[in-house]
């Protein structure tokens, strides 16, 4: 599983100029089951995206498809953990890593 960590690098006029087309983004990697959670940093300065546990080379490309990364208005830091213990009803996290 992995922990996407991302960091605004512009001001948030830009960001937002993108929100629309990163939404759809994100929605994109929904369905095809790649995502489990994302949502905003606060403060707004990034935002966190949990992604299931798949090939390093072929989550860079999606991330590179993110229009946020695309037009570089904020970095990716890519985080890789196993998750081992959670709380009742989370064994998703755990399937993740599958």
């Amino acid at each position: 599983m992995y922990i996407l960590n991302l960091r605004y690098i512009k001001p948030l006029e830009e960001i937002d100029v993108l929100l629309e087309e990163h939404i759809e983004f994100l929605k994109r990697n929904y369905a095809n089951g790649v995502f489990i959670a994302s949502g905003r940093k606060v403060p707004r300065t990034g935002g966190v995206i949990l992604a299931k546990n798949i090939e390093l080379e072929i989550l860079e490309k999606i991330i590179s498809e993110d229009p946020f990364k695309r037009d570089g208005v904020a970095e990716y830091e890519v985080i890789e953990f196993i998750p081992t213990m959670m709380a009742d009803g989370y064994g998703i996290l755990k399937d993740a890593t599958e």
